[in-house]
């Protein structure tokens, strides 16, 4: 089970045309709790950020499921709300579970292709209630850092 965290990324970016400009980009992080994804940010954020950067905010980010992709286009994130329709034995009522995935995708209807991909091995019918791009610029997962225990 993994725990996600999104983590706010405050720091001088060079722009296109060679002006600086204060900016704020989102991550996600696998961890076990606030401390530890905020350690893991800074550990993942380092190499790739010049000067200083401030994490400017952590929260619990709500998903059931991440779907990744190895494609070199699919470098965006989709946040997929699916909703579950179970019936209740008793009554024969239908029941609507809402739930958030994310999926990695180049596009809009390359995410629906890929959530429809990754939800084929379900036996639970389900809906698509809405995709929408996130502003998520990558997504850190266990194993991706060589988490060596300090001496």
């Amino acid at each position: 089970m993994h725990t996600w965290f999104e983590c706010k990324i405050r720091y001088e970016k060079m722009m296109e045309n060679g002006m600086n400009k204060k900016v704020t980009e989102p991550y996600l992080v696998d961890a076990l709790s606030f401390t530890e994804a905020e350690k893991r940010i800074i550990e993942e954020i380092t190499p790739y950020i010049t000067g200083e950067f401030t994490v400017s905010d952590i929260k619990r980010a709500n998903y059931s499921e991440l779907f990744f992709s190895d494609e070199e286009s699919s470098d965006r994130w989709f946040r997929c709300k699916l909703i579950f329709i179970t019936l209740d034995e008793k009554s024969g009522a239908e029941k609507r579970t809402a739930t958030n995935v994310l999926v990695q995708a180049e596009d809009l209807r390359d995410a629906v292709k890929k959530l429809d991909e990754g939800m084929k091995g379900t036996m639970a019918d389900y809906q698509i209630g809405s995709v929408a791009e996130t502003p998520i610029m990558d997504v850190f997962r266990y194993g991706e850092v060589d988490d060596k225990p300090e001496v």
